[in-house]
C-alpha cells in the first residue's frame, strides 16, 4: 500500500495482518482442540483459504508450550509437497531427543522401538501438528494412523493435528478412506461467521492513527456492503486496500459505496474461486470425479450441458463441495 494512500486516510499501518481478531467461536475451537489433544488421537482442523486457520493454530502451539503439559511437534521442512511419515517421525526424534542432533536409525524396526523408547522418557502426551494436511496422499494418511498406534503400544500418548483446506475433510468422509476418517475427529473452523462487519471495525481501529474514527474514511454504507458480500479476514483486508487505493485515485473521503462497488470483483461468488477456496482446482477435480479438464472447466462456465453437467454436479455434492 502506497504510503501517500495511507497519509490521505491517515493510516498508521496497512489494514492488513493487524493481529489476532478473536470470537467465542475461535474460543470454543481452542477449547475442543486442546481438550482433545489430551486424549491423544487423530485430529483434523479445516478452514477456507484466508479464514485465519494458520494464526488461530500459531496461538493455540503457543499457549500448549507456555503451559508445558503437552510436548509440541511440527516438521519444518518448506517443502510441503513433500511431507513424507518418516520426515514427520524425524521431526518427533528432533522434538522429543534430548540430543541436539539425535541418531535416527535408518532401519524402521530400530527407529520404531527407539521413537516408542522417546515417548515413554518424555511422560507427556505429545501433539504433532502436520501443516497443509489436504495435499497428504491416502497412503501417508494411513500412515499416521498407524504411527498414533505405534506410541500407543508403546505406552506413550500423541496426538495428530492435520491442518488444511475443507478437501481434506471431505477426503477422510469418502469411503475408501473408512479407516482414518472414522478414526479421526473432525473441526471446522467457521473463520468469522457473521462478524465480518465488527471485524471491519477492528482493522480500522488498528490500523488508523489516534484519534481517527473509522466513519471518517469509510462510510457505514460502504463497510456493510465489503461485510455482506465478504467472507474471511484476508478477503475484507485485502478488499479494504483496494477501497482505499480506488478512493485516493478520485480523491474521495471517505470511501463510500460506490467506490466499494466498482472494486468488488464480480466473479466473486463465481463456482471457481469458491472451489478453489476450498483447494479444489482443476487437476484435484478431474482426479477425484474422472473427468476431462475441458469437462471441468465448461462446468465452471456454466457451459457444460446435458447429463454430463447433472452427473459432475451431483457427484460433487454428494462429496461435500460447495457447488
Amino acid at each position: 500500500m502506497l504510503t501517500e494512500v495511507m497519509h490521505h486516510y491517515r493510516l498508521a499501518r496497512p489494514p492488513v495482518d493487524v493481529g489476532f481478531y478473536e470470537t467465542e467461536h475461535h474460543k470454543q475451537i481452542v477449547h475442543d482442540l486442546r481438550t482433545t489433544i489430551m486424549a491423544g488421537r487423530l485430529i483434523a482442523l479445516t478452514a477456507v483459504i484466508g479464514s485465519g486457520k494458520s494464526l488461530l493454530v500459531r496461538r493455540l502451539r503457543e499457549a500448549l508450550e507456555r503451559e508445558n503439559r503437552v510436548i509440541v511437534s511440527r516438521a519444518l521442512s518448506l517443502e510441503k509437497a513433500k511431507i513424507t511419515v518418516p520426515l514427520l517421525v524425524s521431526a518427533l526424534f528432533y522434538d522429543l531427543s534430548p540430543d541436539k542432533l539425535p541418531t535416527i536409525s535408518r532401519q524402521a524396526e530400530r527407529r520404531e522401538r527407539d521413537l516408542q523408547e522417546l515417548f515413554r522418557k518424555a511422560k507427556k502426551p505429545v501433539a504433532l501438528f502436520v501443516d497443509d494436511a489436504h495435499d497428504l496422499h491416502a497412503n501417508t494418511l494411513k500412515a499416521l494412523k498407524r504411527l498414533v498406534e505405534l506410541v500407543q503400544e508403546g505406552g506413550g500418548q500423541l496426538s495428530v493435528v492435520m491442518l488444511g483446506y475443507p478437501r481434506l475433510k471431505n477426503d477422510l468422509r469418502r469411503p475408501t478412506m473408512e479407516e482414518v476418517g472414522d478414526r479421526t475427529t473432525l473441526f471446522e473452523f467457521g473463520g468469522l461467521r457473521d462478524r465480518q462487519r465488527d471485524f471491519i471495525d477492528w482493522v480500522l481501529r488498528a490500523s488508523l492513527e489516534e484519534g481517527v474514527e473509522p466513519e471518517e474514511v469509510i462510510t457505514d454504507d460502504a463497510a456493510t456492503l465489503l461485510a455482506a458480500r465478504l467472507k474471511t479476514p484476508l478477503q475484507l483486508s485485502r478488499y479494504l486496500v483496494r477501497a482505499f487505493e480506488a478512493g485516493f485515485g478520485i480523491g474521495a473521503k471517505p470511501i463510500d459505496g460506490t467506490i466499494v462497488d466498482g472494486v468488488l470483483s464480480r466473479r466473486l461468488d463465481d463456482i471457481e474461486p469458491e472451489l478453489n477456496r476450498h483447494d479444489y482446482d482443476v487437476k484435484a477435480l478431474c482426479d477425484q470425479f474422472d473427468a476431462k479438464p475441458a469437462e471441468i472447466r465448461k462446468l465452471m462456465r456454466g457451459e457444460l450441458e446435458g447429463t454430463r453437467a447433472t452427473e459432475l454436479t451431483d457427484e460433487m455434492r454428494i462429496a461435500g463441495l460447495p457447488i
